[in-house]
């Protein structure tokens, strides 16, 4: 995580080494980091006046192999520092209804084929074996995470009987983990903007000797110093949602590798739900159309 907050300092070291253009660079990117860091070499070299080469050589000076991985480094410099305000201000390319509807669903698809060609299967497995195995199974996520969090929550509780989704209210998610022990497993779900009260309760559960899972955007996310093991799904977006559609492949994924190793067990306790369901309709079973 270092050298990301360090990206900026890296910049200003070098200044006086820089070409005339590539100190251009440099004093916008220092200046508007939030912006450039969606910007192509193109865009950023028109922005600033001068060419793209020019771009790609202020990248190769700071030590970079290309462009694309200066802007990958600046986009997770700013991932956590992003205001709201400034998420809409990069809302450019949602100009009409149609657009914004294809800009949005296009990204999704981005972040899931992001996340099915960069996930690590075995962190995947050794998720599933570490929740199986725990005594408590602790389900953290805040803010918008909660959504996700109590997803899983939801149903994990129909595969396992020691599931406790963690929730922002009267009792403080501290206390909430106060009887959490080495032999319990807490899954923490962070994305950007990261909620501080997450990261402090990781810190806490690892402190309590918890194992703990991490689901999040990036490796180098505050929540991933926290986890033995992490599972990363990608969730860029410029707007001032979040991208949670990959996210929730992945806690899908999760939960159908669980039920796959549970399969005898939540077969007979599925057929009793499906008894209590019809018994008391919980669902409508009238499926015909209506005027």
């Amino acid at each position: 995580m270092e050298k990301y907050v360090d990206l900026i300092k890296v910049i200003q070291n070098n200044f006086n080494t820089l070409s005339k253009g590539q100190k251009l660079i440099a004093e916008y990117i220092m200046d508007n980091y939030d912006k450039a860091a969606f910007m192509t070499a193109a865009t950023l070299g028109e922005t600033v006046g001068v060419s793209e080469s020019t771009v790609v050589r202020f990248a190769n000076t700071l030590g970079y192999d290309g462009y694309r991985e200066l802007q990958k480094e600046l986009q997770e410099l700013i991932k956590n520092k992003l205001t709201t305000v400034q998420r809409i201000s990069l809302s450019k390319d949602f100009s009409d209804y149609e657009n914004a509807l294809k800009q949005v669903v296009k990204k999704d698809m981005d972040n899931i084929e992001k996340t099915l060609n960069e996930i690590d299967y075995q962190a995947f497995q050794k998720a599933v074996e570490i929740t199986l195995e725990a005594d408590n199974v602790f389900i953290l996520g805040l803010r918008s995470s909660s959504f996700l969090a109590g997803y899983l929550g939801f149903y994990l509780n129909f595969l396992l009987d020691n599931v406790k989704i963690i929730s922002s209210g009267p009792n403080d998610v501290f206390e909430q983990l106060l009887k959490a022990t080495e032999e319990d497993v807490i899954i923490g779900i962070s994305y950007p903007r990261y909620s501080k009260r997450t990261l402090e309760a990781l810190d806490y559960g690892r402190e309590k000797g918890c194992n703990i899972i991490g689901i999040t955007d990036s490796l180098v996310s505050p929540a991933a110093q926290y986890a033995d093991v992490t599972l990363i799904s990608s969730s860029n977006m410029l707007s001032f949602v979040d991208s949670l559609v990959a996210p929730m492949s992945l806690i899908n994924a999760f939960i159908v590798a669980l039920g796959m190793e549970k399969k005898e067990e939540i077969t007979t306790y599925f057929e009793d739900l499906e008894t209590i369901w019809k018994k008391h309709s919980v669902y409508d079973t009238n499926n015909k159309n209506r005027n």
